[in-house]
């Protein structure tokens, strides 16, 4: 990893895997190690065009290589839709801080997320799954808007549900024919048995409404805010806190985030915004 953290490192795209018709992940090889802890983030550089931040998508264990998994929303995101293989970029970081796991050992995991909050979550649990021994469960409850905005669909709907002490739901705001499973908001798989809330923690990762009434959910069903575990990282830009973009009440997003509890920050207004 790079000494100079404001210095972004050299990295070619070696892959692109379309994950959804508007996402898709592409696996970087860095010129050097790159580490990271998961739910940490990088700024990543398509040259002469611009740079934006992405939790890497992948396990922090490989340090050849990294993906990012990446929604197209806007003008550098839309640019790095239209990359090829061989393609140069910039990494920049890591910034923030991650998941806690030292706070998460021996306690059941229940992981909520949606849409390309998956990314992030996508690291936590393959970090989760290669010490699961270190943790009573690891519960994930997913939605999607329909089936095939589903990312990460060959794991998610496949080796994933094989492994020993996960247990995996999955939801659909609209289904197709093919879709077996449940219709509704990701909040209509959430019970208050899928846990021992006692022994607990809660992480919820994806867009801001779902974060939001996900979290009103958890609080009801008895999480305490301090175990309750979001990744705020909707408004950062720089990543070094100096353009003010992700203020959240006292808290950079990009340097005391990005993931908070929500003790830290359940007094601020328009947190979901």
């Amino acid at each position: 990893m790079t000494a100079n953290l404001y210095q972004p490192i050299s990295g070619e795209i070696v892959e692109i895997i379309d994950e959804s018709p508007t996402i898709k992940s592409f696996v970087v090889v860095p010129a050097e190690e790159f580490k990271f802890e998961t739910g940490q983030f990088v700024e990543l550089t398509l040259p002469g065009e611009g740079e934006a931040p992405f939790t890497p998508s992948s396990s922090p264990a490989d340090t050849e290589k990294m993906e990012i998994t990446i929604m197209k929303a806007g003008r550098v995101t839309s640019l790095l839709h239209e990359c090829g293989k061989g393609q140069m970029v910039g990494i920049r970081g890591p910034y923030g801080n991650g998941y806690p796991l030292e706070d998460y050992l021996g306690k059941e995991i229940y992981i909520v997320g949606g849409g390309v909050g998956l990314a992030p979550i996508r690291s936590l649990f393959l970090t989760l799954t290669d010490r699961i021994g270190d943790f009573k469960s690891v519960v994930c409850r997913f939605g999607a808007r329909t089936p095939a905005d589903f990312i990460y669909k060959n794991t998610l709907f496949g080796a994933w549900r094989e492994i020993d002490g996960v247990d995996i739901k999955l939801t659909v705001d609209n289904a197709d024919d093919n879709w077996t499973g449940n219709v509704g908001v990701v909040t209509t798989i959430l019970k208050p048995d899928d846990v021992n809330v006692k022994e607990a923690v809660a992480v919820v990762c994806g867009p801001p409404i779902m974060m939001k009434f996900a979290t009103l959910k958890l609080l009801e069903y008895g999480f305490g805010p301090e175990r309750i575990y979001l990744s705020m990282e909707k408004n950062m830009s720089c990543g070094i806190g100096k353009c003010g973009h992700c203020m959240l009440g006292k808290y950079y997003v990009c340097k005391d985030g990005p993931v908070f509890t929500y003790e830290q920050i359940k007094g601020y207004r328009n947190i979901w915004d």
